[in-house]
């Protein structure tokens, strides 16, 4: 890597998920974007709560029950969630679990 930019070339490897736990990790921080890797043990969870900006969910591995306003699902590899801000959502996983958030701080929604 270089001043220049940042490569993770296997990105499920950069976190490794605890016992009975949940761990992130940041990966880069702009005035404008955040991006934090998650790893959730089985039966870990992000409780109810919402996001003061929009915000993607993209699932690289495992499965988690996600809720996201009223809408329930199963979340696996490759799974994409795209929010608004302050839009209720949670997070369950059923298996170990690894999940990479964007938190977009400035976008503004388009038609």
């Amino acid at each position: 890597m270089s001043d220049l930019h940042t490569a993770f070339y296997d990105l499920a490897n950069e976190i490794q998920i605890q016992d009975d736990g949940t761990i992130s990790k940041t990966l880069c921080q702009y005035p404008h974007l955040k991006v934090v890797l998650f790893g959730f043990d089985t039966g870990q969870e992000l409780s109810e709560h919402t996001a003061s900006v929009p915000a993607i969910m993209h699932f690289i591995y495992g499965e988690a029950e996600v809720t996201v306003g009223n809408e329930r699902s199963v979340a696996s590899a490759n799974s994409f969630y795209r929010m608004d801000a302050n839009v209720p959502h949670s997070i369950t996983a059923t298996k170990p679990t690894k999940m990479l958030l964007l938190l977009l701080k400035s976008a503004k929604p388009t038609d």
